[in-house]
């Protein structure tokens, strides 16, 4: 097996395996404002949120970043309830707008956040040899990981709400209400104080 596989594997595996539940919960979140229809704004999504996490994935294994492991464990689930909340207040004129909005930033920066969290995990098993290439095929499998979970997701979305018939709106709030509930758990499971 090549050594680019092994890598690839391993990314797109950390992110189904429901020990990554909370990076699953913020992909879910992003995705919830979101049908079918309107993948390419979901992609861009998540490719902005794989961005974020894989440039702090690169400082951490590149040992230019140091964090406190336990407040970064404490944010992730922050920016996972922030996400789902704000999802709560969105009106659909947002959603069907097709310019560059600011939860593409948000997405990138909460993705910051989250590569802290796996960076020291990695970094122990990587190869001293090829660090580069390592690091790129395990991107690249987080990414398709993430489609994956979300092709998934805006599946159910539309059989929900263009074959049973729930309401757009209801089906947000019901998906964005139920994230908010694990993550704020997740905070207080997680407090670093």
């Amino acid at each position: 097996m090549s050594e680019f596989k092994i890598y690839f594997d391993l990314g797109w595996q950390h992110i189904i395996d429901i020990e990554g539940m909370d990076h699953i919960l913020f992909i879910l979140a992003l995705g919830a404002l979101y049908t079918l229809r309107e993948w390419r704004q979901v992609l861009i999504l998540v490719t902005a949120f794989s961005i974020g996490h894989s440039i702090t994935l690169a400082l951490l294994v590149f040992d230019i970043l140091h964090i406190n492991k336990s407040l970064v464990e404490f944010l992730i689930p922050v920016t996972i309830l922030i996400t789902a909340v704000s999802n709560l207040f969105m009106k659909e004129s947002f959603v069907n707008n097709r310019k560059i909005q600011t939860n593409y930033f948000l997405a990138i920066f909460f993705g910051l956040v989250h590569g802290m969290a796996y960076g020291s995990d990695l970094k122990s098993i990587l190869m001293s040899d090829n660090v580069t290439t390592q690091l790129l095929a395990f991107n690249i499998g987080l990414e398709l990981g993430q489609i994956i979970i979300i092709v998934i997701f805006l599946t159910i979305t539309f059989l929900n709400v263009n074959i049973f018939g729930i309401a757009r709106r209801d089906w947000r709030l019901i998906i964005s209400s139920a994230i908010a509930g694990i993550a704020l758990l997740l905070v207080f499971e997680a407090k670093f104080w």
